[in-house]
């Protein structure tokens, strides 16, 4: 069983913070990290943020995929703060580096990136990718499954 002594939200009542600054995202050790190179894909297909200028949401379906070292993110803290982007105004490609450099700051992973597909506002869609370099050799890495948009039929 995993020491989770350190974790406060995991298994605890926990509040959707104000913001992203105030997000804590929290680790848990990972023993897996020898051997081939294990990705890990977490898909968010209803981000939303707030237009920085105009106060209407956007919508995003995020896919992070990593490869983890001595930590992993803890999926709860995860959603918690991805939910603290509802009430934060940001334009597409900040949001989507900002998520990004939070969870590298905080796992330290051997790779990581991040494709921000945003859903169109004004007839345009806007797809941002980030990722920390090269992926690591003998990674097996999915296609993130998200077609371009196409608009309707």
């Amino acid at each position: 069983m995993t020491d989770t002594g350190d974790l406060s939200q995991l298994g605890r009542q926990a509040e959707t913070p104000a913001s992203p600054e105030e997000a804590v995202l929290e680790t848990v050790p990972y023993a897996g990290s020898e051997g081939p190179p294990t990705l890990v894909r977490f898909t968010c297909p209803e981000f939303t943020s707030l237009c920085p200028v105009t106060g209407q949401p956007d919508f995003a379906h995020l896919v992070i995929d990593y490869v983890p070292d001595a930590r992993l993110v803890e999926s709860k803290s995860l959603k918690l703060f991805l939910t603290s982007f509802r009430n934060h105004g940001a334009f597409h490609e900040s949001c989507t580096v900002m998520v990004a450099k939070r969870i590298t700051e905080a796992t330290r992973p051997k790779w990581l990136r991040i494709g921000g597909y945003w859903y169109p506002r004004g007839g345009i869609p806007i797809d941002v990718f980030w990722q920390t370099g090269p992926a690591p050799e003998d990674l097996f890495l999915p296609d993130q499954g998200v077609p371009t948009y196409r608009g309707r039929g």
